[in-house]
């Protein structure tokens, strides 16, 4: 049984946004002999206040009934240039550059003996990383004690006793030994359900409380709009609004918690050129209307509009200049627009690459002035800290870097940790609660449902699923992902989870009487991958025999279920790919199995879009899964049983080749649209064109009508709102569930405005002859734009207002005047 020792830190009581009232200060545990050099400094802990700087007086930024502002200045003005420096470091934890599981003696001689801003994934027991492996991590209890003992040595071995931030990853759930997993947020994005991410944002807020983590580096906002980027596997979607109202979500549930969210990555990361990453990760051809258009719309909500008290600055560049260097985006934006309060803190490398992949800085000291004069509070890079601490002294002693500015980004940290709590309460207690709750089952329930409800059916031809157990009394479960589980342990997410496999679903869901055969198929992706991409090779010796072991099985039962698509090694950071076609000899498989007449059911598990031309062709039912999660297989099976009728939509459309990107919405009128068959301006038919699936998409095993849709603006004198509603009925045989989508189409502008816009969606369940009023409300903002001078402004006009199932399924539309 694993031990895991952690810190969980308690506001009794209090939303932690400005700290006031008194609180009763209990003594943390007493800990095992041995296990940390303590000071013998007379007892700091005075029943409602804690003495920090241990000067037996009760100091203003120790009182918490003092206003949170005055609070930090006092504790600024006692800072030395030493433990100011400090605090804008991260210290990664255990195995990562920590060595230590816990303080020892000779922590008194690093360079945090004067504080540290940070510690990041401390005693996780992160995925993949063996030398990160420890006992402290389960139960949670025993984490709690972990980190109140490394809160200890800050708090009474350092000469301010300035308590740690302790961060953590959370896009696929909280990142440490089994806590609550959840899909990829490429799946998250596709159950088009804000209450659901509310409570995925809950439950992983809530137990990085319990465990001791004070912030969390979640959710993604970046937006997918290049599907050979590895990482389109953790974003929302494609679609800024959509994207932008997820997050929201997400960042306000988080921080409800009382533990700050840090949305990442700011800004542009998922636009490198090609969709390259990996050593690329640069070079954003990305105007500055599409910049403020789509990729910071998601960062605004969550920061302007949610109240993000954290956000990643990224290590790419915008128009030549590196966004962690870029006063423009740190200041001017962040800041001074959106009214940012709270601490940026670097992605990895991002500091270093200003030199040494930018090449804006002569070295590494000059990268560091200029990331600290654009607006940088905290440095994190898996290398010591004094790496970026030393260089901040020096500047400061040389007089490159004023202390004004220094004290400018310490002040904005020790806000954040101050509106944490972590000056009154920087202990954890709750040991007993902690263990209950972490992963406890009513938020497994939760997880499967997310599981569920991000499952897309693709295609179901006569209706071939849910399957018929008549016709169907033995499967073969073969291909790649029939028995993988590791697409559903992330790095960035839990370890050390039991997930359920496509294939011990379909054994724990199918009837009894059906028999339930497997083989393997092939691997992922073949020894030549990916130079076979590009000249394609036969099958090995040994990768053939596999196939033909397949098909022979395959003859032998009524029905295939091939499961394909992706796992670790194919998609994910520093995966991207020059194909979105299927990896290595899985189409060979799949088309092996085909033609040996058996019916065939392709399920995709994955992180990206793929183009799967033939099997949309061929293949009767398609089932997209994305990475699912611990409960993935189960939730699959549920599917095809029909225990469970699929209900998500796309977040991000699938092109039919690799040769139409960039292929996305939103766009610009006719920027994808097809060749004319004749006219004046040429004609011709060299090119595909169209999408295999559009955004929005998603079948249901019952259908839908839309009715009495009513538009109404309430929109006068530049202000007011636009009312929409519309009603759903389930006209089918089965409940279900119908995302309602809204757009809208500006029809004259002063710039050239995408074609069709997302502004509402809803996720509704409905029984067999139900019927649901489903209402919208648009401000002016929501029909705003970007003008000439960049100026975001309404422009009075006719907007056609459009209600559907998918972004080319519109069912209602409607066209209003808007008057000056």
């Amino acid at each position: 049984m694993r031990s895991y020792l952690f810190f969980c830190y308690l506001l009794i009581g209090i939303i932690p946004t400005f700290i006031q009232a008194q609180i009763t200060y209990v003594r943390p545990v007493q800990q095992p002999e041995n296990s940390i050099i303590i000071s013998k400094e007379a007892n700091i802990y005075h029943g409602n206040w804690i003495d920090f700087n241990k000067n037996g007086v009760k100091d203003v930024f120790e009182n918490s009934s003092k206003p949170v502002n005055k609070r930090i200045e006092d504790l600024l003005s006692k800072m030395t240039l030493e433990e100011k420096s400090c605090q804008m470091a991260t210290l990664y934890g255990f195995g990562r550059v920590l060595k230590d599981e816990l303080p020892t003696s000779s922590w008194k001689k690093e360079i945090w003996k004067d504080g540290i801003g940070n510690i990041d994934e401390q005693l996780n027991n992160l995925a993949y990383h063996p030398k990160s492996a420890t006992d402290k991590a389960w139960p949670p209890s025993n984490h709690i004690k972990a980190l109140n003992e490394i809160q200890r040595f800050f708090v009474e071995n350092t000469r301010l006793g300035i308590p740690v931030d302790f961060t953590n990853e959370g896009i696929r759930g909280l990142c440490h030994e089994k806590a609550t997993s959840f899909p990829s947020q490429i799946g998250v994005g596709s159950t088009w359900n804000k209450d659901l991410v509310s409570q995925i944002g809950r439950i992983t807020g809530k137990e990085a409380k319990l465990l001791g983590y004070t912030n969390v580096y979640a959710p993604i906002l970046d937006i997918a709009r290049d599907p050979r980027w590895g990482r389109t596997v953790e974003c929302y979607g494609e679609d800024p609004y959509l994207v932008g109202e997820l997050g929201y979500n997400m960042v306000r549930a988080i921080q409800d918690e009382g533990v700050v969210a840090t949305p990442k990555h700011f800004a542009i990361y998922s636009a490198p050129k090609g969709g390259r990453d990996g050593d690329a990760r640069t070079d954003a051809h990305i105007t500055e209307r599409e910049l403020f258009s789509l990729y910071l719309h998601p960062f605004k909500r969550a920061i302007k509009d949610a109240g993000a008290l954290g956000v990643m600055s990224s290590y790419n560049d915008y128009n030549g200049v590196p966004v962690t260097s870029s006063g423009y985006f740190l200041k001017d934006i962040l800041r001074d627009s959106w009214g940012f309060r709270g601490y940026v803190v670097s992605d990895s490398r991002a500091v270093e690459f200003i030199a040494d992949k930018h090449h804006i800085a002569k070295d590494h000291k000059e990268a560091v002035l200029k990331a600290v004069n654009a607006g940088l509070n905290i440095r994190t890079d898996f290398t010591m800290p004094e790496d970026y601490i030393i260089p901040i002294r020096e500047l400061v002693k040389e007089g490159k870097l004023s202390m004004e500015t220094v004290d400018d980004r310490v002040r904005d940290i020790l806000r954040v940790k101050f509106w944490q709590g972590l000056f009154d309460n920087p202990y954890g207690e709750e040991f007993k609660k902690a263990d209950k709750i972490v992963s406890n089952d009513d938020f497994q329930k939760v997880a499967y449902r997310s599981s569920l409800e991000s499952i897309v059916l693709l295609k179901n031809s006569d209706n071939m699923l849910p399957l018929d157990f008549s016709k169907y009394k033995s499967v073969l479960v073969t291909g790649p992902n029939a028995k993988a589980i590791n697409h559903s342990v992330s790095r960035y997410g839990p370890s050390n989870i039991e997930v359920v496999s496509v294939y011990e679903g379909i054994k724990q869901k199918f009837p009894k009487d059906v028999h339930i055969k497997y083989a393997k198929g092939c691997d992922f992706f073949d020894e030549n991958w990916p130079d076979s991409e590009i000249i394609p090779t036969l099958p090995s010796i040994s990768d053939q025999e596999e196939i033909d072991k397949a098909v022979e099985m395959a003859k032998t039962v009524g029905l295939a279920i091939v499961v394909v698509g992706d796992d670790e090694e194919t998609v994910g950071e520093s995966r991207s790919r020059t194909s979105l076609d299927l990896p290595g000899n899985q189409q060979q498989l799949v088309e092996a199995i085909y033609n040996t007449g058996t019916p065939v059911v392709i399920v995709l598990i994955n992180g990206r879009p793929l183009t799967i031309n033939w099997i949309n062709k061929y293949v009767p039912a398609v089932v997209e899964g994305w990475f699912q999660g611990k409960f993935g297989g189960a939730a699959i099976a549920d599917v095809l049983v029909g225990n469970y009728n699929p209900g998500g939509k796309l977040p991000i459309s699938f092109p039919k080749t690799i040769g139409q990107i960039p292929m996305n919405f939103p766009s610009k009128p006719g920027a994808q649209a097809n060749q004319p068959a004749k006219g004046p301006n040429g004609s011709g038919k060299t090119r595909v064109g169209g999408f295999l699936y559009p955004f929005g998409y998603g079948l249901s095993y019952t259908t839908f009508d839309y009715s009495n849709l009513s538009v109404k603006s309430k929109i006068r004198n530049n202000n007011g709102k636009v009312f929409v509603s519309v009603d759903v009925t389930n006209s089918g045989q089965r409940k279900g569930d119908e995302v309602v989508q809204l757009y809208f189409s500006d029809k004259t502008s002063s710039i050239t405005v995408y074609e069709k816009q997302l502004r509402g969606f809803e996720r509704i369940s409905l029984e067999p002859g139900e019927t649901k009023t489903v209402g919208f409300v648009l401000n002016q903002d929501d029909l705003s734009l970007y003008n000439q001078n960049m100026d975001f402004v309404f422009e009075p006009g006719v907007f056609e207002i459009m209600v559907g199932s998918s972004s080319e399924d519109i069912r209602l539309k409607q066209s209003i005047e808007i008057l000056d």
